[in-house]
Parts: structure tokens; sequence; C-alpha cells
């Protein structure tokens, strides 16, 4: 029996893989906050500020790594970057002052995760897509979730079973002993590599945006309302997910008197749900309003926070964690949609090496100012209602965002007519 399928879905499982190993990984921060505390002799601020450090180069790197993207191709970034991430955490079991962990995991750790991030992945999955890129994007998206699901959790168990340097030595070996070779092995950077084309077959506007990227002016980018309305509500998304979330949920539970298997169970409940809220956006992109979408989930997330201000019971825990996961990184496939719309005419490593850099900018505030305000007041509640506020400007932002109807209707036929190439190019396997 024979099965047809198109290689773009091994590129999009590719991604998703490595997702889930490098993004869980540096998603797995917040287990480690306790542990250095104690070893290190450092309080919630400073270890804060590790993060912070981590976020503010992970984001200064977008950019310049969409630039290489365009020189490189995406398959050389993500492996490199893959492979410095791996035998940087298992250096970082070495690490015996400080400022050794500012340096290797505040910078050389987060140059690694800024190549093996979004940018690259994004570029990758788009040259293979021109249908259901929606979906493509939320099952690239899921890889952090389930990284998130698996990897956190499981760094907090061996920590608890062994200790924080073995865990790093683990994570190192599971990103250059398996993940790097997987994509090497598997990935490429465009279909032409193979004499195949995008699921979806060429369209017509491809040469016509190939020639625009050559020659785009950076400050006309810089002057459209779109650039600057995706580039706010994501660095506030940044803010509350990876930054507020991802580093200071786990000490906010473990203050709240929840122990180490209630807090576990939260974070892979947030998880779980956090791989559900990805596919389903990514989904949905495809068929609604990518601007509704994004309004919709701001507000949820910040309705879900208000119900962790009063979860003093596993139970109210799980709700938020359920809640929250739904809604995570739900909010990253609709604003690449949106991005890819907006700027098609452009280099779109450029573009989203600019989003994501808003997003670090945003992750890396989000894990300082509430770990600074913990040292100064003992607690993390003006950091939440901040974050509640702030999503319900982001809503605002977005809602006035242009629709972009009328640009999916243009593309339509266009896909239709070359659908039947692209089924011709499929690739058989026994």
């Amino acid at each position: 029996m024979r099965i047809k399928y198109h290689y773009a879905w091994i590129i999009v499982f590719v991604t998703f893989f490595t997702f889930l190993a490098v993004q869980g990984a540096r998603l797995s921060f917040g287990a480690f906050v306790e542990p250095w505390e104690k070893d290190f002799s450092m309080n919630r601020g400073t270890i804060s500020l590790i993060s912070t450090l981590s976020f503010i180069i992970y984001g200064i790197s977008q950019p310049i790594i969409g630039r290489l993207v365009d020189k490189l191709g995406p398959r050389m970034i993500l492996s490199v970057s893959t492979f410095v991430v791996g035998i940087s955490f298992i250096l970082t079991s070495f690490v015996n002052h400080p400022w050794q962990l500012f340096i290797l995991y505040g910078i050389v750790i987060s140059v690694g995760v800024g190549g093996a991030s979004n940018v690259a992945a994004t570029v990758v999955v788009t040259n293979w897509f021109n249908e259901k890129r929606g979906l493509a994007f939320g099952i690239m998206e899921a890889g952090f979730g389930a990284g998130q699901m698996l990897l956190v959790p499981g760094s907090l168990i061996l920590i608890q079973w062994f200790n924080w340097k073995l865990t790093v030595v683990i994570l190192g070996l599971i990103l250059m002993v398996i993940v790097f070779p997987v994509i090497l092995l598997f990935l490429r950077n465009h279909p032409g590599e193979m004499g195949l084309s995008p699921m979806g077959g060429f369209m017509k506007a491809e040469a016509e945006s190939e020639q625009h990227t050559a020659h785009f002016s950076v400050w006309t980018v810089f002057c459209k309302k779109q650039f600057w309305f995706l580039i706010l509500p994501f660095a506030i998304c940044g803010f509350t997910t990876t930054g507020l979330m991802d580093t200071h949920l786990i000490p906010f539970s473990h203050d709240h008197g929840f122990s180490t298997s209630v807090t576990s169970a939260a974070v892979s409940v947030l998880a779980g749900f956090n791989i559900l809220g990805i596919i389903i956006s990514g989904i949905a992109a495809d068929r609604w309003s990518s601007k509704k979408m994004l309004i919709l989930l701001y507000v949820i997330r910040a309705l879900s926070i208000c119900i962790l201000l009063y979860s003093h019971h596993p139970v109210i825990l799980l709700i938020f964690a359920t809640l929250f996961g739904l809604v995570d990184f739900a909010t990253v496939a609709p604003t690449q949609m949106l991005a890819t719309q907006y700027f098609k005419q452009y280099s779109v490593g450029f573009i989203l090496g600019w989003l994501f850099l808003s997003h670090q900018i945003g992750s890396a505030l989000g894990a300082y100012v509430p770990g600074f305000l913990y040292s100064e007041m003992g607690n993390y509640d003006l950091s939440f209602y901040f974050s509640i506020i702030i999503l319900l400007g982001a809503a605002i932002f977005t809602f006035l965002l242009p629709e972009t109807v009328k640009i999916k209707k243009e593309q339509k036929p266009k896909t239709d007519s070359a659908s039947n190439e692209t089924v011709s190019k499929r690739v058989n396997t026994p």
C-alpha cells in the first residue's frame, strides 16, 4: 500500500521537534530559580536579571537572525543554533559563580535560542506552504507547548531526584545527540531543493514579491501603522507569557503553598492546553479573521490572570492553567499570518526579526520587573494587576489594525489554480 504525502509535512515536524527541545529547555528556566538561589546565594531579583538579560540578547539577535536566514538559509541557522544551545547547557553544569551564569546562560545560550526560533522556522514553513499555512504555523508553534509540557515538569522532577547540574547535562545531550542530527538530515530550505513545489503550488505573485524583497526601504516599514500595531501588542504578549509566567509561575505557586507535584501538574495542564490552543488558532487563522482572534485571545488572557490572583486552592490553579494554556502561544499564528499578509512584498525574515525582537523586549521586562517588585514587596500582586491592564491595551491596539479579507480573496483563486501542480509533485513512500 502506497501512502501519498507532501514533504512539507516533514518540514513542519522537524520545526515542531526543534522547538520542543530547544524552546522547551529554555522555558524550563523557572525550574532552576530556587536551586540557583540556594547554590549561589542570590535573591529572586538577581535571578530574574539573568532571565532579563537572556530575553534582551534573544531579542537583539532576532533582526540579525532574520538577515542571516535570508543569506544562509533556515537549515544552517537552525542546526548550528541547536548545537550551540546543547553544548552551552552542558557547560552550565561547570558554573561555580553567578557571573558565569550571566555569561553562559544570559548571553551564549540566548544567542543560540534566538537562532532556533520563530524567525528561521517561519521562513522555512512559508517557503513550503502556500495553502494550509495557518495550520502549519499552528503545528510548528505547538512545539513550544510540547516542550513546556515535557521538559519543564521533567526538569523539576530531575532536579528533585538528582540536582540541577545533572539536569542541564541531560538537556544538553538531548539537543546535541538527537535534535541536531534530525535537523541536518531532514530539513530543507525550499521545495526546489528536492524538485518539489510548495504545498498549494507556486503563486504568480511570488516572483514579484522576491523583486520587492531585494530592495525594500526599512523606513517604509517603520512608517506603517500595521507595523507598530503588531509590534506593541506582541511585546505585551511576551511580557505576560515567556516573561511573567514562564519565569515566575513556578515560584509563585510555591509561595502559595503548592507542592512540587501540584505545580508540575499545573504546568503540564497549561502546556497541554497550550498545544490545543496553538493548533486551534492555526486552523482558525486559515478560516477566520486573525485580527478578531487576537482581540479575543488577549481579553481571555487578562481574565485568566484575574483567576490566578485568587488561586489559593489547587483546583483554581488548574482552572487558571487550562484557560491560560488555551491562549498562551495561540497569539503567534494569527500574528504571523497578519505579518505575512501586511508585509508580503518585503523580507519575511527581516519583518519577523523585528516582530520577535519586540516580543523578547516584553519578555525581558516581564521577567525582571515582577522579580524586582517581588524583592521589594514580597508578592506578585502589582505585577499581575499591571499585566491585566496592558493586555486590555493590546486588545485595543489590535482593534485598530485593518482587516485583511480583501487580500485573502485575491489569493484564493491563485492557490486553487496551482493545487493540481502540488498534488502531482507529492512524494510516494512504501
